[in-house]
């Protein structure tokens, strides 16, 4: 039970057929924070037909179902929690031991939204040249992969995640709390999977990454990011 001054995290999990992953990171997450810090950790269902749902319910954290899109699930997730900070993870991206602490003692010194610094499962030296960036604090460093920790108050303000975007949604929203607050990147790192990198390539993955970045700066809309995700990424 909370007293009145302490704050509380609420992870937030979008998942889509992760029956694979889920339950190793939910027992990392409980091993590795402090249960009076921790308000739940939410599993948002975007309509799996593995075993993801069951996984969650069996090792007791809350599940909510949810339409399909990581935007639509965060936003979900989001509208729903009883915590007073908001953690958006990936699945398969794991904080630093204690990311609790590390999480409210910067809520304490009045940062309302941030990140870790990231390293990928791999130690080739191309992810770990763009894994050493994410310790910039600038807005073309930021990613999802680098998880999210924001107060439910600005995450209100901000509207949450736009969902018009099927894939940059965690981008364009971090874009948007760049010009609302100051963004702090916490010198502690988050262990993402580099999977997506062995399924389609360093170079090729990061150079479409590199042409997305390009084409939101220049004007591109969530569509037509799609369109180009789908065609040289998904396929």
């Amino acid at each position: 039970m909370k007293n009145n001054n302490q704050k509380t995290i609420s992870i937030i999990i979008p998942v889509l057929n992760e029956e694979k992953h889920l339950g190793r990171l939910i027992g990392y997450l409980k091993a590795n924070s402090h249960k009076e810090n921790i308000e739940e950790i939410m599993i948002i269902d975007g309509g799996s037909d593995d075993q993801s749902a069951s996984i969650a319910m069996e090792m007791g954290v809350r599940l909510l179902q949810s339409e399909k899109g990581r935007a639509k699930q965060m936003n979900h997730g989001a509208k729903h929690a009883l915590g007073d900070i908001l953690y958006f993870l990936h699945v398969d991206t794991f904080p630093p031991n204690n990311f609790d602490q590390h999480i409210l003692k910067e809520v304490d010194q009045g940062y309302e939204t941030g990140c870790f610094r990231m390293v990928f499962d791999s130690r080739h030296w191309f992810l770990r040249f763009f894994a050493f960036l994410s310790r910039l604090n600038l807005k073309i460093c930021r990613g999802g992969d680098q998880s999210l920790f924001i107060s439910k108050a600005l995450f209100k303000s901000a509207k949450g995640f736009n969902e018009q975007y099927i894939i940059y949604e965690d981008s364009e929203f971090i874009g948007r709390l760049y010009q609302m607050t100051t963004f702090k990147v916490i010198p502690q790192n988050v262990t993402t999977s580099a999977r997506k990198y062995r399924q389609i390539g360093l170079l090729r993955l990061q150079y479409h990454f590199g042409v997305i970045h390009l084409k939101n700066m220049f004007g591109a809309g969530p569509d037509k990011l799609y369109d180009y995700y789908r065609r040289k990424i998904v396929s």
